[in-house]
């Protein structure tokens, strides 16, 4: 038989049918009367030439040819949830939806910063952007593209270096007018520190400093939010701990003169249908440049005090709270 005589339409309310069992459940999320259902089953399989269902007081039980028949349906369905990720909205104007998912850090406090820039570049694109706690699972369609500690090593991911954070010292000025200034990791013992949970537990894998750090610290809070954390240092809460570039997004915060902690690399992580699509291929470029060393020397191998660099011609910050 040709498979033009199929009825694809049929086949979908099969489907449904022998999913919930029930000719009457099948009509309801259908949205169709039960007798349409019922009718649509019979013209299925006088065109199969073979009985699917077995219809009994409980509802309808599958036949094996019934059993076969949901089998291949399923898979047709796999198929087209396939065809849909991989197709749909496929470059139209350069537009479409873009999914990503990253940890609380560079990508909420420094990428944000830009992120307008890219939506004016880029008028049809819709990008889903989310903050949570672990790292996204590309590979089953969670997201299209995250910021990885990582370096991935799936032959199905793509991968682009993005540079090395720095992590070093801050406090407010009000704070350090009160306490004191640390001038060593030692004279931390006296001063309240606040720290984000994933430098908790990474600490001793950070560097030969690490297990001298844990023992001086006096951590007076610990939270899992990037924002909670610059906040409280801003407003005097305490000494933190957190990447080099913050001196510019908040001008709050004054540099400690003691050398970096930690030198940590992060990787720009997408599918390969993310790299298929122009507007893919847009955004990587774009994120790469928001990362690039020559202009944003945060990012470079080499750690740069902030007091190196000159803040007074980059983006402007808000203003401070009374």
């Amino acid at each position: 038989m040709s498979t033009k005589q199929m009825d694809w339409d049929k086949l979908r309310v099969f489907g449904v049918v022998s999913e919930l069992k029930s000719l009457t459940a099948a009509a309801k999320r259908l949205g169709e009367s039960t007798p349409t259902v019922s009718r649509k089953i019979v013209e299925l399989e006088k065109t199969l030439n073979c009985q699917l269902l077995v219809r009994t007081t409980q509802g309808v039980e599958l036949t094996e040819a019934g059993r076969l028949a949901a089998k291949h349906i399923l898979a047709i369905n796999d198929e087209a949830n396939t065809l849909w990720n991989d197709v749909a909205n496929f470059d139209i104007e350069g537009g479409g939806n873009i999914r990503m998912i990253a940890q609380d850090g560079v990508a909420s406090h420094w990428l944000t910063r830009f992120l307008p820039s890219f939506q004016r570049d880029n008028p049809h694109v819709e990008f889903d952007f989310k903050i949570q706690e672990r790292e996204p699972d590309l590979l089953t369609g969670e997201a299209d593209v995250t910021i990885s500690f990582s370096e991935p090593r799936h032959r199905e991911l793509q991968s682009i270096r993005l540079g090395v954070l720095h992590y070093m010292f801050f406090a407010s000025q009000d704070y350090l007018d009160r306490r004191g200034t640390p001038q060593s990791l030692f004279d931390l013992d006296a001063h309240d520190c606040l720290a984000h949970d994933s430098y908790v537990h990474q600490v001793e894998r950070w560097s030969s400093r690490g297990a001298n750090l844990k023992k001086s610290l006096h951590v007076k809070m610990q939270t899992n939010s990037g924002t909670v954390l610059k906040e409280v240092c801003a407003n005097g809460g305490g000494v933190a701990l957190m990447p080099s570039y913050v001196a510019e997004i908040d001008r709050r915060l004054i540099a400690l003169q003691m050398p970096e902690i930690a030198p940590i690399q992060f990787w720009l992580v997408y599918t390969q249908r993310l790299q298929r699509l122009s507007r893919g291929r847009r955004l990587v470029d774009w994120v790469r440049r928001q990362f690039a060393g020559d202009e944003h020397p945060w990012f470079r191998e080499t750690f740069i005090h902030p007091d190196k660099v000159s803040l007074d011609n980059r983006l402007p910050v808000a203003a401070a709270k009374d």
